[in-house]
């Protein structure tokens, strides 16, 4: 059972700790994402963790077949809607979409990833930090864990903390994002390109323009 005072970790890490190709993967997601340069991999292993464990419900209720009516509708429409209120699929979604959702799918419903997409941040790493002090809030309430996974209905409250500075459009971090913002020049391809890497079943996210 183990002792209650040190529980034990809510994530898998890998079988094989040195295969290069899951490394290499893993760095790049660390930095597509801007996590933590020590550590970074267990936000990683966390959402692969979460995405094994929907895989698997999908799996077993696919297996099923018949999934209209008793136990087994509850959970698939349980599942269903879980995943549709963390955004990571889209209304009227199938079993067979659950399969569909990557890694990348997860991390970047993460509230640091979510600032970034919504413009109050230049990059990445500074969306970080801007919710580890304190500047970013969800309705009323300040939000500093920067993996918190944030639900559809939260992410049309996001904005800066009512306390923060960063409220005053003249503060020099709101200057450079505009000035990003406003340099961006995304043409006809890659707009095209940019909406064919979305999610299969989720919902574009990207309002505060460049990529993750």
């Amino acid at each position: 059972m183990g002792h209650p005072k040190f529980p034990r970790p809510q994530y898998d890490t890998p079988a094989h700790p040195w295969k290069k190709g899951r490394i290499e993967e893993e760095h790049a997601l660390k930095e597509q994402f801007g996590l933590k340069k020590v550590g970074g991999m267990k936000e990683i292993w966390k959402s692969k963790s979460k995405l094994r464990r929907w895989r698997q419900n999908a799996m077993k209720l696919i297996g099923r077949g018949q999934t209209t009516e008793g136990h087994y509708a509850r959970e698939k429409v349980d599942l269903l809607a879980s995943l549709v209120n963390r955004g990571l699929l889209a209304d009227g979604a199938l079993l067979d979409d659950v399969l569909q959702i990557n890694v990348e799918h997860v991390l970047s419903r993460r509230l640091q990833s979510q600032v970034y997409y919504h413009g109050l941040a230049s990059s990445m790493r500074q969306a970080r930090q801007l919710v580890i002090h304190g500047h970013v809030s969800v309705g009323d309430q300040k939000m500093t864990v920067p993996g918190y996974i944030i639900s559809r209905d939260e992410e049309a409250e996001l904005s800066y903390h009512h306390n923060s500075p960063l409220n005053d459009a003249s503060h020099h971090i709101r200057q450079q994002i505009e000035v990003i913002r406003t340099m961006a020049d995304y043409g006809e391809e890659e707009e095209l390109v940019a909406a064919g890497e979305d999610a299969p079943a989720t919902e574009a996210a990207t309002a505060g323009g460049g990529e993750a």
